[in-house]
């Protein structure tokens, strides 16, 4: 026998059941004592590696026919059959769980979202939570592209967590093409995942309401999306003291940039510099803008135009023939018609970090400014070309469901939200089981909602429970009362108590 064997004999798949997830030992295989000195240290190894080094041993053995199916090059760890291990409970950081009371706060939420979607005409569509990674690929500078989970699956294919719903939105609509009648009112409540720093209401995963209008290239299209996200904050309590709504136009930019005959190539790119102007220091902003080619004159121009704060400066400086103005006045105009002109307000430094954006842009902010922006939005007609398809005027908005929910709480306005049932069905007795599931079952088929006692519990018990899961009614299953057809019903909130046939109850 040789004084030790070999790697290959080692890492032999047939070995594979029988090393540690984490490390093996050499006393495990109860080997005799080498002739040469070994440390009693156990030695680490890979058991991803292990496993692929034991699939391109032998093929046969892990269930593969070498035909080359990535599934056998993948094998999982080894795991020891009574081996226990501990793992984190918590949620992967910037994740969250959602136990019964968070679930009764998000679909509140979300009721909210469809019920205003409901009154403003709009469809609801859905995307896949991974897509293709080019698709969020588009222009060098913004922060999306460093903040995507993105990874090669088992067929070489670049994909990712979708970081935003937008693009998902323009593949759909080029994939139906023609077939669809335009203007499209669509919306969509979807998980987005970024992996970005985590802050007060920014975390890594978020769940986002989208609303988009494709068709309709006038400025109604962006009023009506502020309209819906106004009344949507009426309606959960939400005032024009609380929260506004800061508004400006890139073509703004565009007329400025134009001015300095600096490229429209550039312009996504100093679009996604001003982004960051309340993030990073004003004198980063400037050589940032000096790096892409604008002069510096240009650049204390830009910046003395973004510090406006009035529709009738900017138009002093800019004149009033150009597109931005007009467009801007319009939807002011507009906002009185709508009703809700006390919400917004003219603010140049607003162009939103993604480069898609064409027209006018909006931001909901909250007026104690202690929050980051609670939306976003506006108008992007040439974003179906980036993907290959025929442009199509454009504008949409995205809400997140954490900074409204701190908003909420920071208002003091946050809905308690309570589990409610109305029946609670219990069996006095162990015999009378099957007779509390067919009254259960009777009451459901009426839609009531029923939580049926599955075990036998003392009723001190069972009053506590009716009582957690705030129950209308507690109907009691017992002996006597079911030879006659009856059941005992009690009312909880009044503590009446009666008998009823049991094909009586309503």
């Amino acid at each position: 026998m040789p004084p030790f064997p070999s790697s290959l004999h080692i890492f032999h798949p047939s070995l594979n059941h029988y090393l540690k997830p984490n490390f093996f030992s050499l006393s495990y295989f109860s080997i005799p004592s080498p002739k040469f000195p070994l440390s009693s240290q156990s030695i680490p190894f890979n058991p991803r590696t292990l496993s692929s080094v034991a699939t391109a041993l032998s093929p046969s053995e892990n269930g593969s026919g070498g035909g080359g199916e990535r599934s056998a090059s993948l094998a999982g760890p080894p795991v020891l059959e009574n081996s226990v291990q501990k793992i984190d409970v918590n949620p992967p950081k910037g994740t969250r769980d959602f136990p019964p009371e968070e679930m009764r706060l998000r679909s509140w939420l979300f009721h909210n979202f469809r019920e205003v979607s409901r009154l403003f005409g709009f469809e609801e569509v859905d995307y896949p939570v991974l897509e293709s990674e080019a698709l969020f690929i588009r222009k060098a500078g913004e922060e999306i592209r460093d903040q995507l989970y993105c990874f090669e699956d088992r067929g070489n294919r670049r994909v990712a967590l979708r970081p935003e719903l937008t693009p998902s939105l323009a593949r759909l609509v080029i994939q139906k093409g023609k077939s669809l009648s335009l203007p499209l009112k669509w919306f969509a409540i979807g998980q987005c995942w970024r992996y970005e720093r985590m802050t007060r209401g920014r975390r890594r995963e978020h769940y986002q309401w989208n609303m988009d209008i494709i068709g309709v290239p006038e400025v109604t299209a962006e009023a009506e999306l502020i309209s819906s996200i106004v009344t949507f904050f009426k309606q959960i309590g939400i005032s024009a003291s609380d929260v506004g709504f800061k508004v400006n136009s890139r073509k703004v930019l565009q007329e400025i940039l134009r001015s300095y005959s600096l490229s429209e190539n550039l312009f996504a790119k100093v679009c996604v510099i001003i982004d960051k102007i309340e993030k990073i220091p004003i004198d980063e902003i400037k050589k940032e803008l000096n790096s892409v080619g604008l002069p510096q004159e240009g650049v204390n121009k830009l910046l003395e135009v973004l510090s406006i704060k009035s529709l009738s400066e900017l138009e002093e400086i800019l004149g009033g023939a150009g597109e931005a103005i007009a467009d801007l006045k319009q939807l002011f105009s507009l906002a009185e018609k709508f009703g809700y002109s006390e919400w917004i307000q003219f603010d140049a430094s607003v162009v939103r970090g993604l480069a898609y954006y064409t027209g006018i842009v909006f931001e909901g902010f909250d007026r104690a400014g202690k929050l980051r922006a609670i939306c976003g939005g506006g108008r992007y007609d040439r974003l179906l070309s980036t993907f290959g398809g025929d442009d199509l005027p454009a504008c949409g908005f995205g809400f997140g469901d954490a900074v409204i929910i701190e908003l909420l709480k920071e208002k003091g306005i946050l809905p308690e939200l309570i589990p409610q049932v109305e029946n609670i069905v219990c069996a006095l007795d162990h015999d009378l089981q099957g007779a509390a599931a067919t009254v259960a079952t009777m009451l459901r088929e009426k839609g009531q909602s029923v939580d049926l006692v599955l075990e036998s519990k003392p009723l001190k018990w069972v009053f506590k429970r009716a009582a957690r899961i705030n129950a209308q009614r507690l109907i009691l299953v017992g002996n006597t009362e079911y030879i006659k057809g009856m059941v005992s019903v009690k009312i909880l909130s009044s503590g009446e108590q009666s008998e009823i046939k049991i094909d009586e109850l309503e």
